[in-house]
């Protein structure tokens, strides 16, 4: 067995098409019906503002698949910690052994978190897409950013975040990274979304952000902040005026995500899963003006995939 520290990991990991095919591969396998995907399992540790998610799928065929284990403990930050932690061990699929422990401290559910919001701009934006809107100012407004920029020539992009002060941080930090894109900080999320080809909303929300009067006609939007109960991004009107809806997977979204506005009910419209659209080598958006809706809660299927391709690169040829 390997262990393997977060900065090895991010030596041979990276944002990039490699990196990209691997996690659009796990989703393929999955609409695919390639891959056993349990339930997310969830603890809360209420005394200390804490929970932890574990995550896990295997792909049929493959060598290896992995086990992810995700804490947030969200005073963290107080006594000068990081909120976000975790680690993902990888096991044979053949044999049940542990092949290795990649302890990437969550830079692997960064990275395959950005990925995905790239491979569904990929399969759902227009491809002419330009400007992009980011609705908050963390670590995944940064990343979803540069991941879309894999799939799609962005030159401009809107930021909006409730705090001002993070705001014109993030637009200094990608004015930086991006020599060649043009950042905006805006005062509200309707003049962010205005001009957008793609909407990326990034926020812990607990209450809707994003509502119908923010979309510009063809916009593709991601959501990929709601990934537990008590979070929501999108207003329902969001998705009723969506001409395609797309899920990473439909329970997820229905339990985690943001088809838990419809709890106990059935939404007044189509659900698709993002693998099925990959496997389908065709994109349901099929005119310009259209309106596409992505639901990104995070599946296992992602860690396996991340993991497997990390640990490819880690380990020397034989």
């Amino acid at each position: 067995m390997e262990l393997y520290n977060r900065t090895q990991i991010q030596n041979v990991v990276t944002l990039d098409q490699a990196a990209l095919e691997a996690v659009e591969a796990g989703f393929r396998a999955l609409g695919q019906g390639q891959v056993v995907q349990p339930p997310i399992l969830s603890m809360a540790i209420e005394e200390s503002n804490g929970e932890v998610d574990v995550k896990t799928a295997h792909i049929r065929g493959n060598d290896r698949f992995a086990i992810k284990v995700s804490p947030g403990f969200f005073d963290n930050p107080s006594i000068g910690l990081p909120s976000l932690n975790g680690l993902m061990i990888v096991f044979s699929a053949k044999t049940g052994l542990v092949e290795a422990v990649l302890f990437d401290e969550g830079y692997l559910t960064d990275i395959r978190t950005a990925l995905a919001g790239a491979i569904a701009a990929k399969h759902l934006s227009r491809e002419e897409s330009r400007r992009a809107a980011v609705i908050g100012a963390g670590v995944q407004a940064e990343l979803q950013i540069a991941a879309l920029k894999l799939v799609r020539d962005i030159d401009t992009v809107d930021v909006w975040a409730r705090d001002t002060d993070r705001a014109s941080a993030y637009a200094e930090r990608m004015r930086a990274r991006f020599p060649d894109l043009t950042v905006n900080v805006q005062s509200d999320i309707k003049s962010a979304c205005r001009q957008a080809d793609v909407i990326v909303t990034t926020t812990p929300s607990k209450s809707p952000l994003l509502d119908d009067s923010h979309l510009p006609m063809g916009v593709h939007v991601t959501a990929m902040g709601s990934d537990s109960p008590e979070k929501r991004e999108l207003e329902a009107s969001v998705m009723t005026r969506a001409d395609v809806f797309v899920a990473d997977t439909r329970a997820q979204s229905e339990t985690n995500g943001e088809l838990k506005a419809w709890a106990g009910s059935t939404p007044p419209f189509e659900v698709r899963e993002l693998g099925q659209v990959i496997a389908s080598s065709q994109s349901p958006r099929n005119r310009a003006d259209q309106i596409t809706v992505c639901d990104l809660t995070g599946t296992g299927v992602q860690d396996t995939a991340i993991a497997g391709f990390a640990l490819s690169h880690l380990t020397p040829a034989p």
